[in-house]
Order: structure tokens, then C-alpha cells, then sequence
């Protein structure tokens, strides 16, 4: 009897090793650098326009294959948070216009946050992690799909990349104009981001 309940709690003490060691799990925040960046980009009757924000923050939690050479293993939590008024075009009457079609006065952030994910290694450090998760635009919430492409960096740090194509009008935001009417938006827009993730210093 005593030897069969060792060899439980031993088989025990073993899995709960080999799942610490699968999900060591490590917190990094949005760090500020002139390499992140937030694109919102579009058309018109006109041309095409963009407006770019490099100011945001946000938080994530990945996991790590241990006695692996710190392969990723899991993606347990992402989040970022822009400040509308952040983003600019260059064109001071553009960007009052999708300020006011964003409802900034209301709603004055673009909040994301991750549901879940899955993480597939592509090779040299990189990965595709397929995401499911929340999009706020103006006071409205949608469920997005979307594709993260991720690297690790020499310094640890994790850049992500991706991209998601929008229908304004399916956060009620009605397509801006421009010169009484004269300029007018597309309904589509894309929005394309780079984040560079460190790790947080405890």
C-alpha cells in the first residue's frame, strides 16, 4: 500500500512539474519606441488617407516552454488601449473630422482585449498565433478574429504584428465628410498595428 501511494504522489509531483514548466507564464507591458506603431487607413472619392498614432498602451501575458530555448508556448492574456486623439493624419481638417465621426467627446479610446488564442510556431523565433477577442470603436464592442504574427527579440522583448480590415458603419460610425460634402470616405477601413512588448520588471 505504501508503495503505491509514492508512486502517486510521485506520478503527482511529476505532472505538476511538467505543466509549470509548460506554462511558465511571464507579464510584459507596451513599451515606448519609435518602432510601434497604430494605422488606421482608408479611401475616398479624393485618395486614400492614414492616420498613425505611436503612443498606447497595453499589457500581455505569455507563457513559455521551458529547457527550450524559451519557446512560446501560450498566449494567456493581450490588451491595448489607444487615445483617438492620438492618431493624426497630418491634415488638421481629416483628423477633427474622424475625431467627431469617432465620437471622441463620448468615447475617446480603442480598446482591445484578447479572449483567446492559439499559438503555432512558424521557425527562427517567429510565430502565428490565431486570436479571438473584443474591439471597442466608439462606444461600440465587436468580437474580431484575427492573425498575430510574433517575434522574439535578442533583448526578450516580443514584437506583434497584425492586421484587421473594419466596416465603420459596424460600430455606428458614420463615414466622415470633407469640403461640404465634396470628399467623401470609404466605409472599409484597415487597421494595422506593430507592439513591442517587454517584459516587466518585478
Amino acid at each position: 500500500m505504501n508503495n503505491y501511494f509514492n508512486r502517486i504522489c510521485l506520478a503527482t509531483i511529476v505532472s505538476l512539474m511538467v505543466f509549470s514548466q509548460l506554462h511558465a507564464q511571464s507579464t510584459y507591458k507596451i513599451t515606448e519606441s519609435k518602432d510601434i506603431d497604430m494605422r488606421l487607413s482608408g479611401t475616398s472619392t479624393l485618395h486614400n488617407w492614414a492616420m498613425n498614432a505611436q503612443t498606447f498602451t497595453g499589457e500581455a501575458q505569455f507563457g513559455f516552454r521551458e529547457g527550450n530555448g524559451g519557446e512560446l508556448a501560450s498566449l494567456k492574456s493581450l490588451s491595448f488601449n489607444l487615445n483617438v486623439t492620438d492618431l493624426k493624419s497630418g491634415e488638421k481638417g481629416l483628423d477633427k473630422n474622424a475625431y467627431k465621426a469617432l465620437k471622441t467627446d463620448q468615447y475617446k479610446d480603442i480598446l482591445y482585449k484578447l479572449g483567446s488564442a492559439t499559438v503555432m510556431p512558424v521557425k527562427d523565433g517567429k510565430y502565428l498565433i490565431k486570436t479571438k477577442g473584443k474591439l471597442s470603436i466608439a462606444g461600440v464592442t465587436k468580437d474580431v478574429v484575427m492573425d498575430v504574427y510574433a517575434v522574439i527579440n535578442k533583448d526578450g522583448s516580443i514584437t506583434c504584428t497584425g492586421s484587421d480590415k473594419l466596416l465603420m458603419t459596424d460600430y455606428q460610425v458614420k463615414p466622415p465628410k470633407f469640403m461640404l460634402g465634396a470628399m467623401k470616405t470609404g466605409d472599409a477601413i484597415t487597421l494595422d498595428y506593430t507592439l513591442i512588448y517587454k517584459k516587466e520588471q518585478i
